[in-house]
């Protein structure tokens, strides 16, 4: 009976009274820890999947009907890129308006830079009296020829044109930063009156109205006037 205590205290008995080997006792005690940790992992993905849920629900949805830019925020994407102040704003319908001017402006300063540059060679070559460069012949029309008694009216009529597209030119530069400024003031006034009151409560009413004229002398109504009255409410 003493040895058989003492080797139920060393290996243990299983679930039918019946005792185990040393072996099967470390082996059924890590079955149990691996049991205890798949039950571990069980409730641990249960409390997650029971928990997204609830922390997507209290994550704030945008509602777009009441939601209200920032003008600052407007103004400064529309200065670090233009037209992104406009997409900020929902205003799409604006961005073909915006790159348009652009691309207007751009090729309208491509090609007065492209004439400016071709009509001031033509100039230098008809003032250099080098007959060996004669590339003013090109903007000649059919027939006309450059000889000593209109070369100086050819001259002046070079200049006149090497003037006039470095002018457009310019301009076509200028019209571009016009172009990026009112873009970036359209997305920052359009963004400041999006809290303007457009309500049905903005009406003009007109309806007839009884005044007291008593301090009037000569009114044939007595102390009475009858009149219309305006109300404007905003």
């Amino acid at each position: 009976m003493a040895w058989t205590s003492s080797a139920a205290a060393q290996h243990p008995a299983d679930s039918t009274g019946h005792i185990m080997p040393r072996e099967a006792t470390s082996a059924h005690l890590q079955q149990d820890d691996i049991r205890q940790d798949a039950v571990a992992m069980s409730l641990t993905t249960d409390t997650l999947s029971i928990a997204l849920p609830d922390s997507a629900k209290s994550r704030h949805k945008r509602d777009w009907n009441t939601w209200r830019p920032n003008p600052k925020r407007a103004m400064w994407l529309a200065l670090v890129l233009p037209g992104a102040g406009q997409i900020y704003n929902r205003k799409y319908w604006k961005l073909p308006i915006i790159y348009g001017g652009f691309v207007g402006c751009a090729y309208a300063m491509r090609w007065n830079n492209m004439m400016y540059r071709d009509y001031s060679q033509a100039y230098l070559d008809i003032m250099d009296q080098d007959p060996t460069t004669q590339s003013y012949n090109h903007f000649l029309h059919l027939g006309n020829t450059i000889t000593a008694d209109n070369m100086e009216r050819w001259q002046e009529i070079f200049r006149k044109r090497k003037d006039r597209y470095r002018r457009w030119r310019d301009l076509s530069f200028f019209t571009m930063l016009g172009v990026y400024a009112l873009s970036v003031i359209d997305a920052y006034v359009d963004a400041s009156l999006s809290e303007f009151d457009i309500s049905p409560d903005l009406s003009f009413h007109v309806m007839p109205a009884v005044f007291n004229n008593r301090d009037l002398p000569g009114n044939p109504l007595g102390g009475a006037g009858i009149g219309l009255q305006c109300s404007l409410n905003f």
